[in-house]
């Protein structure tokens, strides 16, 4: 390792200067680069859009959907299949997900203690609320993971289960994500605009919303995810203050401002909890 060698003046007369040797400044480490593999970026791209589909799908519609080459969207198709994580109606020759996910999302889940923890907690939220309770897991400003959840015994129930994926900054979840989150606010906005919304509140307002998570601890979505649906969010945090996970509490209808509230210091009050015990773990 080469040095650089400074010149110290003695301040006492008749003594000679020092010459120290100072190490160089550490170099920064360089950002890592993640190399694109095409062959697996559209492997994951079927698999979601598998997941996400109701309907068995063909290759064309898969390959159209995705902008894939056909030939090499069947290639693909073939060897998910030959590892059950796909499967073809051989009749129809449509595709659908397959059990081998199964076992791959049971061994995530396996790992995570959060859905354990979570479980009970949501099942309180929704018996106390009469709504469905989600858990969350947020990475970031990309998406939001449902982990856990205690769906309403009410006879409207909104569709979500455990592994559906939703845009990070949509929603209640969506205004927590953004106050935690340590991007650049130009970044912040550029994401919430290409964010598709039922009822999009516009920019301002929605600065304003997420601005208020962090005095008052939880957020509320009155419509603009889904028109005519209040959604309440309260943060759960690891022990550097940094959002991981979230708890929702989904009713239907428009609830009065006096309800949003007290769900949402009930929804702090119990995230509060989560965190000190998860970060223990």
């Amino acid at each position: 390792m080469t040095t650089s060698r400074i010149i110290r003046k003695s301040t006492a007369p008749g003594t000679r200067a020092r010459v120290e040797d100072k190490p160089p400044p550490a170099k920064k480490a360089a950002p890592r680069r993640v190399r694109p593999v095409p062959a697996v970026t559209r492997s994951i791209a079927i698999l979601r859009l598998l997941g996400r589909s109701a309907e068995p799908l063909g290759v064309k519609a898969i390959a159209d959907e995705l902008g894939l080459v056909t030939s090499t969207c069947l290639h693909i198709l073939r060897v998910l299949v030959e590892e059950d994580l796909a499967r073809v109606d051989p009749a129809t020759k449509r595709y659908t997900i397959g059990v081998g996910m199964l076992a791959l999302a049971r061994s995530v889940l396996e790992r995570l203690s959060f859905p354990a923890t979570v479980q009970p907690v949501l099942d309180e939220l929704g018996a106390q609320w009469n709504a469905t309770a989600v858990g969350c897991d947020v990475t970031g400003l990309e998406h939001m993971t449902v982990l856990a959840l205690s769906k309403s015994k009410t006879p409207f129930r909104l569709h979500v289960d455990v592994g559906s994926r939703f845009p990070a900054l949509i929603s209640a979840t969506g205004r927590l994500a953004a106050a935690y989150s340590d991007l650049p606010a130009a970044e912040v906005d550029r994401k919430f605009r290409e964010v598709r919304w039922g009822n999009a509140p516009d920019l301002a307002t929605w600065r304003k919303e997420v601005a208020a998570v962090r005095q008052r601890g939880y957020s509320i979505d009155r419509g603009n995810y889904i028109p005519g649906v209040t959604i309440v969010a309260a943060p759960i945090l690891d022990r550097n203050g940094r959002l991981t996970h979230s708890l929702v509490i989904v009713g239907v209808g428009t609830q009065d401002a006096a309800r949003g509230a007290s769900i949402g210091r009930d929804l702090k009050e119990r995230a509060d909890k989560l965190s000190a015990l998860l970060a223990q773990g």
